[in-house]
């Protein structure tokens, strides 16, 4: 399924997992919030969360050319967000 609530999801967790990254830099607790955000998601979009996972889905033939666009998009955006949320708190 391919709708707004899937790009949203891929934004909030890609979101998510980044600034956790950015802000400890404690593998144990980085690796639990991914396993939280892809439990969490996994329902709405797969929980993919990284681009090149949804680049071996669609590769798979499991998404479209617009899945794939969609979901990278809202991926790299999810990321280059939490990248100037982090850089405005710090």
């Amino acid at each position: 399924m391919f709708d707004y609530l899937t790009l949203l999801a891929e934004f909030l967790g890609t979101f998510l997992f980044t600034l956790s990254i950015l802000v400890t830099g404690n593998p144990l607790f980085i690796g639990l919030t991914l396993a939280f955000i892809i439990w969490l998601l996994s329902k709405v979009s797969g929980g993919h969360v990284n681009p090149a996972v949804s680049l071996a889905f669609f590769l798979k033939g499991s998404l479209s050319n617009a899945e794939f666009a969609g979901y990278t998009a809202s991926q790299l955006l999810g990321a280059a967000s939490s990248f100037y949320v982090f850089k405005a708190l710090m």
